[in-house]
This record gives C-alpha cells, sequence and structure tokens, in this order.
C-alpha cells in the first residue's frame, strides 16, 4: 500500500522530523531470529522497514550483507519465506511500512504479476530492485501498479540531469538516494553536497527523498536528517546483529533511530 508509506512520512513532516528507515536481511541468522528482530523494530522507533531478499550473486552488497546473505540462504531462506516473514508482521503490526529490497533474479523466476500479488497479500507496501533499470521494469511496474505496490528505485551522485527524470518516473513512495558509489556499508562521502543532491532528487521527483549507504552512527543520522526526509541504516544493523546478537542490535537501532527524530526542521 502506497498510503501507508505516503502517510508515514507525512507524520514525521508534520513534526519536522526526518522518517528513520531500517535494513535488515530476511532470514539472516535464521527465521525466527530474524522474526522477532522484525518484529521488534517499530517499537524501537522504525518508521520504515527495508527487508531483504537473499541473492546468490548480490552485484551491490558490501562483505557484512552479503556474509549476512549467505546466512540467510544456508537457514533455508527464500523470496516466498520473506513474504512470510511480512505476512507474520502484519498479524501484530498494519501500520509500519515494509519495503522488500533485492534482486530481479527471483522475483523473475517467481513472475513479476505472482510475486506482486504475493507481496500485496503478504502486506508489502513496495520494493527496491537493485539491478532492474527503468528501460527494464515496464513489466514489473505495471504489476506493481495493479496491485498499489511501490517500485522504489535508487539516483547517486553519478545520475546527470538528463537521466534523473528516467530514473524517478514511475517512482512511487520515495525515492532512494545512495550517497556514494559502490557497494552498502562503504565510508560515506563526506562535504556538503548532501544539501544540494536532496534538492536536485526532489525537485524531480516530487517525492521524499531517503539517504542511505554508509550510514552508521548516530551522529551521521543527525547530520543526514538535517536534509534528507529519511535517513536509512542497513549494514551498522546487521553487523551489529552479527557479532553481538539480536538485543545489542536493537539498541543500536534505537539509537540511531533517536537521532534521526531528534533533528527538527523548520
Amino acid at each position: 500500500m502506497t498510503q501507508r508509506i505516503d502517510q508515514t512520512f507525512a507524520n514525521r513532516k508534520a513534526k519536522g522530523q526526518a522518517a528513520f528507515v531500517a535494513y535488515i536481511m530476511g532470514g539472516d541468522p535464521d527465521r525466527e531470529t530474524s522474526q522477532r528482530i522484525l518484529n521488534a523494530l517499530p517499537e524501537n522507533g522504525v518508521d520504515i522497514i527495508e527487508l531483504g531478499i537473499p541473492f546468490t550473486d548480490p552485484m551491490a552488497d558490501g562483505p557484512v550483507i552479503e556474509e549476512a546473505g549467505i546466512r540467510a540462504r544456508e537457514a533455508g531462506t527464500t523470496l516466498t519465506s520473506v513474504l512470510e516473514m511480512a505476512t507474520e508482521f502484519r498479524k501484530t503490526n498494519t501500520s509500519t511500512p515494509i519495503i522488500v529490497m533485492g534482486y530481479a533474479n527471483p522475483i523473475h523466476h517467481m513472475g513479476f504479476e505472482k510475486f506482486s500479488s504475493a507481496a500485496k497479500e503478504a502486506g508489502v507496501d513496495g520494493a527496491i530492485i537493485v539491478d532492474l533499470p527503468p528501460e527494464e521494469d515496464t513489466d514489473l511496474r505495471k504489476a506493481f501498479e495493479k496491485h498499489d505496490l511501490a517500485l522504489i528505485r535508487l539516483a547517486t551522485p553519478t545520475t546527470d540531469s538528463a537521466r534523473l527524470p528516467k530514473v524517478v518516473s514511475g517512482t512511487k513512495g520515495f525515492v532512494y538516494y545512495v550517497s556514494m558509489n559502490g557497494v552498502t556499508g562503504a565510508t560515506l562521502a563526506q562535504g556538503g553536497t548532501i544539501t544540494d543532491q536532496v534538492a536536485r532528487v526532489k525537485q524531480a521527483a516530487n517525492l521524499p527523498v531517503v539517504v542511505g549507504f554508509g550510514v552508521k552512527t548516530p551522529e551521521r543520522a543527525k547530520e543526514i536528517a538535517k536534509d534528507a526526509d529519511g535517513v536509512v541504516v542497513g549494514t551498522a544493523i546487521v553487523k551489529a546483529i552479527e557479532e553481538n546478537g539480536p538485543d545489542e542490535a536493537l539498541k543500536l537501532v534505537k539509537s540511531l533511530a533517536d537521532a534521526t527524530h531528534s533533528v527538527t526542521k523548520g
């Protein structure tokens, strides 16, 4: 439901705040633990959830998320079981948006119509397909529109002004601005250009812009929250799950969410 995404951003905007978006890999380290973490994210300040779909060749993922995907697949996680996790989540939460994030191959294998129908049935609100360019997503976009799912696209520092309208065309919910080039979790590009880039993307898309890739600390989350409509953290959370376990990871989530929400824009 794109409405659930729109309402979430509207609620935060009314308070002058950015939304906090958390990524976890579905099924990491196992289904039961991952479900417990997923269910606990909203009570720890998460406004929007990105739920990763493990894949055999995750070209945009850094080593932390790639290894999480391996653990999830070894535990038997599939695209279907990730959707089942969303279904379970919706038994107790009907307000927090869930965006599934992954690669085109598993979705193509399932079939765009079948996936879209199953995702809608599971209570998923949209998807980010990192390796599917706008030129190749027409069939998926049609299926998403039929089932009221948001197809969320990525913009990067190298997305020039000529290409940007193509990237954001047909995008619903929000635009995910990748604040650096390369794989997930690498060091964020420094400098004050985030302000300009967010403004540039917002002008082209007329949608909320969330910024992610490389945000690891509450301090950096606060910096980005000054300009962006949402702050995304993934690798740091996935790493905390691996190294410190669910409870400590959720403490990190809360500290990042609190930092994001502490910034009030006029």
